[in-house]
């Protein structure tokens, strides 16, 4: 195909193939992008939590006034619910994994150090909490009666329990790389000790957002929650007993004391839903984006052809009773709109990445990876080749004689 027709008649319409060029780099900045931003929020959507989310359900509770013997009352709570049909394991705790409420400190491998190893959450354990959640150990063991303690408030989370913990891959990964992390040693709050007893493969934080707190940076004490403190009961059923359970824990709390609110009562798979369900809209109002500018972009090149293909009535009818074929004139359309295409391409790749390097700096998005920009060309080729393919089959079926009566 000579190219040099092509250019000349692009010259001639230097606004109209202006305008296709800056619809189709904006459509590639834009898409390249938002399809990257689409599978980072479809990843954090399907991100593992390493709980039993099936199984497990929360009660979310909170004392009316000041209960003096919360710790008491918390104990019977648990004896009670170990008695519900179906009830596995349960246990108190200060916060579940979706919950949106983190207890967090910083970890250091000194006392002597400034600046924080990494950031983690805290679950307090009441003795079945790993059990009730369904957290899965994979090196160490799990905490021993002995390692229990009572939560004391002058001392604060940061501080309490007796010197042993359980961590996750990640942290343990993050503090001792290719090292056994069973048996290490690393300082917590006011430079407490902690000795790692046990690792668990994955247990997800109630909340994570900023970029130092990751959501597999969790870590466990052995320390026992007052209901009025921690707030939260996990009980571990079936997940076609999951309603019943909850219904009647409910009634066990109500009975054990009247003085209480019971402020929610939720499955861990429900808890998960609505954690994620901005991510969820936002993944759809992306989606709903890149249609948007597909089709309009789509309509955009075939008002275009079809313009150009009436303006042209003349030049094809001469072309064709000099002996063009309908592929010639069809390749003419599609030679035309791949050269376009590819301008636009060109400039939107340059358009794509400036776009991700203000989302890197302005909300810590990890660098777009260089295969979305080849896919990206290829999709907009695709596009434009569809769309031109109407007008140019009109254009090729233009007979010579109707077109030569217009001189």
């Amino acid at each position: 195909m000579e190219l040099r027709p092509i250019l000349s008649t692009l010259r001639r319409h230097k606004t109209a193939a202006a305008l296709i060029v800056l619809e189709i780099a904006l459509s590639c900045a834009i898409i390249c992008n938002a399809v990257f931003l689409i599978r980072e929020r479809v990843a954090r959507i399907d991100m593992p939590s390493g709980v039993a989310e099936q199984e497990a359900v929360v009660i979310t509770l909170t004392g009316i006034g000041t209960d003096q013997n919360s710790a008491a009352l918390t104990r019977e709570d648990l004896a009670a619910m170990r008695t519900i049909p179906g009830v596995s394991a349960v246990a108190a705790t200060n916060e579940v994994p979706f919950g949106n409420s983190s207890w967090n400190s910083g970890i250091t491998l000194t006392p002597e150090q400034k600046e924080s190893s990494l950031n983690a959450t805290t679950y307090l354990d009441s003795g079945e909490l790993l059990q009730a959640l369904g957290v899965k150990l994979i090196a160490g063991r799990n905490f021993v009666p002995d390692e229990y303690s009572d939560y004391d408030a002058n001392k604060g989370f940061e501080n309490a329990g007796s010197g042993a913990v359980i961590i996750t891959k990640a942290v343990a990964d993050k503090l001792y790389p290719g090292k056994n992390a069973v048996g290490q040693t690393f300082y917590f709050g006011d430079n407490k000790p902690l000795t790692v007893v046990g690792v668990v493969g994955t247990f997800v934080r109630p909340y994570f957002g900023p970029k130092d707190m990751l959501p597999e940076h969790s870590v466990v004490l052995p320390v026992r929650m007052p209901y009025d403190v921690g707030g939260y009961y996990v009980l571990r059923t079936t997940p076609d007993q999951r309603e019943r359970v909850l219904k009647d824990a409910v009634k066990v709390l109500e009975k054990n004391s009247p003085n209480r609110i019971v402020l929610d009562q939720k499955t861990q798979e429900q808890l998960r839903d609505e954690f994620f369900q901005q991510d969820r809209s936002m993944v759809w109002l992306l989606i709903a984006v890149c249609i948007a500018l597909l089709v309009v972009t789509a309509l955009g090149i075939v008002g275009l052809a079809s313009f150009w293909v009436q303006q042209r009535t003349k030049q094809i009818g001469v072309r064709r009773a000099l002996g063009a074929t309908k592929g010639q004139i069809l390749r003419y359309f599609q030679t035309e709109n791949f050269l376009l295409a590819t301008v636009g391409i060109v400039i939107g790749m340059i358009g794509a990445y400036g776009i991700n390097q203000l989302l890197m700096s302005s909300y810590e998005l990890p660098r777009l990876p260089a295969l979305y920009l080849p896919v990206g060309a290829l999709v907009l080729w695709a596009l434009g080749q569809l769309s031109v393919l109407g007008p140019a089959r009109r254009a090729a079926a233009v007979p010579p004689a109707v077109a030569t009566r217009t001189v």
